[in-house]
């Protein structure tokens, strides 16, 4: 037995007692200033462009739209936005505290599962197993690089797969080694994890073969063992891998405009670009700074520019191969690591983000949790002072980012110093700053992006909502009619631009507006009203009367619109 010193004891007696109670405070504490960051980035498309998630008792929240967004071709992921959206609707707040409570909830399964497995590895002579599974579970949860899987409320999917998949591997090893207890039940609650799992992200692909390798190298020994004790179950496991061929097959093997082939990014170049995202992953396993939120669309021309991150990955792809078969405990961490980047990370092109923290959200479990198991092998009980110390200076350089978080504007700022060089950041800054009615410091970070990509239409876009915002309603209608077509807000944008015109007096050029407004939104009802203001000032009294005629249609108690309507009349009579 390892000796243990008076002050480990107490280290160890309160962790084992009160580990779960520690890790939820914890993360409470860590994500507290979370709850009303705003919705970013792909939380637009996931719920406030999603129409499917807005009545509960609609069989839609299950067929969420194959749009490339976050929720398509992931039913039960729609399925929780739904929930939210009946408690709070857009209120972010209960969004929010949902992305917490999985993330608490996956913290929980991983320190599950890391008893299970230390005692299958005979840690269960050490005194510390309870501790050191307890504080390896702490570095997971509050590492820095967990931010934007927690925080973002698209990235459910990952934490949410996340906590299916650890699920998964837990049911399993209870099964394992309580094999007289409830064993079946336990092997349900594997299969049923690993359903859910699949109708949450295609991460969940490799699970079955990562519950296969789990028992190979922590209690069958072997894999012919593996498979004579427990071939059915396996048959079973494979069995929910159909739930998830049929969800990419329902969306035409892709993800629509997000990920597939034939989308601009070939799978050489997209590989050569996940060597140097994996290097990058791995770095900030260990330095987590600096954390930027898009990293962007680029891929590598050619090999040579990953030269030596490619020489990396491949170093230690042999390597886990080599201790699969030699030191099984460290192969297995390696396998884990890779299997689980591998739907994300390895020739199947992610066009939308070619890297992202939030695809590290698992694999940073296997190794956290391979680091802390061999050093515990190497240091015994000091390392537990050791894990004890990082999880505070982790915790705050998390809640320092948590902050980062609170609108828009400070997290595209934040991006835009560690990426200069993405353009879409400095469209978000761009956005963001129009948002909060800052025009005028929107124009530099618009015209940055405009720098980097001239044909960004959203930088265009909200280039002219900022020049329309501090009066200059000519320069941006030149923007507008030379920007393509597009549905939904394009509307608001030229009524905004009508109105703009009608207060400079520039009455024809309203006109043109309001009538663009309507051709896109013809329910309208001010563009309609605010149409036939112009061209009564025009002098077009009768296309004014059937302006206003047209808007009481569709709003017919307005008084306003009434007496506008009679003043019109009373002046086409008087002309007569």
């Amino acid at each position: 037995m390892v000796p243990v010193s008076l002050r480990t004891s107490s280290l160890v007696a309160w962790l084992t007692r009160f580990a779960p109670l520690i890790i939820v405070l914890a993360i409470a504490f860590v994500y507290s200033r979370s709850l009303h960051a705003p919705f970013l980035f792909d939380d637009i498309d996931a719920v406030q462009r999603n129409p499917t998630i807005r009545r509960l008792h609609d069989w839609a929240i299950i067929n969420p739209p194959a749009d490339g967004s976050t929720t398509t071709g992931r039913p039960l992921v729609n399925l929780s936005f739904a929930l939210n959206y009946a408690l709070s609707g857009e209120a972010v707040w209960s969004y929010h505290a949902l992305n917490v409570a999985i993330h608490a909830l996956a913290a929980l399964a991983l320190l599950g599962l890391l008893r299970r497995t230390l005692v299958a590895m005979d840690f269960s002579g050490s005194t510390f197993l309870s501790s050191l599974a307890a504080l390896i579970t702490l570095v997971w949860a509050l590492h820095p690089l967990q931010t934007e899987t927690v925080i973002c409320i698209a990235q459910r999917t990952e934490a949410l797969c996340g906590l299916f998949y650890l699920l998964t591997l837990y049911g399993f090893a209870r099964a394992c080694a309580d094999p007289n207890q409830d064993s079946r039940l336990w092997l349900a609650i594997s299969v049923a994890a690993c359903l859910f799992g699949m109708a949450t992200k295609e991460v969940m692909v490799t699970a079955p073969l990562v519950v296969l390798l789990y028992d190979r190298t922590f209690f069958a020994r072997s894999f012919s063992a593996a498979w004579c004790r427990h071939r059915s179950f396996y048959l079973t496991l494979a069995v929910t891998w159909f739930l998830l061929v049929y969800l990419v097959l329902k969306n035409s093997g892709s993800r629509g405009v997000a990920a597939g082939f034939g989308l601009g990014v070939t799978p050489w170049s997209y590989l050569l670009k996940q060597a140097e995202a994996i290097v990058l992953y791995l770095k900030l396993s260990v330095w987590p700074h600096p954390l930027i939120l898009d990293y962007g669309t680029a891929v590598p021309s050619s090999l040579a520019e990953v030269a030596w991150q490619g020489t990396a990955v491949l170093a230690l792809l042999a390597g886990t191969i080599w201790a699969l078969v030699r030191r099984p405990v460290l192969g297995f961490v390696g396998a884990c690591f890779f299997l689980i980047l591998a739907p994300s990370s390895s020739f199947i092109p992610l066009v939308t983000q070619t890297v992202a923290e939030h695809r590290m959200y698992l694999p940073l479990a296997a190794v956290v949790a391979g680091v802390g198991i061999e050093l515990g092998h190497r240091f015994g009980p000091r390392i537990l002072w050791f894990l004890a110390a990082i999880i505070p200076i982790f915790s705050g350089v998390t809640i320092a980012r948590v902050f980062d978080y609170r609108d828009a504007i400070s997290i595209w700022s934040a991006t835009t110093t560690h990426a200069p060089s993405q353009a879409r950041a400095w469209t978000h800054l761009g956005a963001a700053l129009v948002a909060a009615n800052q025009p005028a410091a929107a124009l530099a970070p618009l015209d940055r992006a405009l720098g980097l990509n001239p044909v960004d239409h959203t930088a265009r876009r909200n280039r002219a909502l900022a020049l329309l915002a501090l009066g200059r309603a000519d320069e941006a209608a030149v923007i507008f009619a030379s920007l393509p077509a597009r549905e939904g807000g394009e509307a608001a944008e030229y009524f905004a631009l009508g109105n703009a015109f009608a207060r400079e007096s520039k009455f024809p050029e309203a006109v043109a507006a309001y009538t663009r407004t309507i051709t896109l939104d013809p329910a309208h009802v001010a563009a309609r009203a605010n149409l036939g203001n112009a061209l009564l000032v025009s002098g077009r009294t009768g296309e004014a009367i059937a302006a206003y005629e047209a808007a009481l249609r569709l709003n017919p108690g307005d008084r306003g619109l009434r007496e506008n309507l009679a003043i019109a009349r009373e002046t086409a009579a008087a002309r007569r």
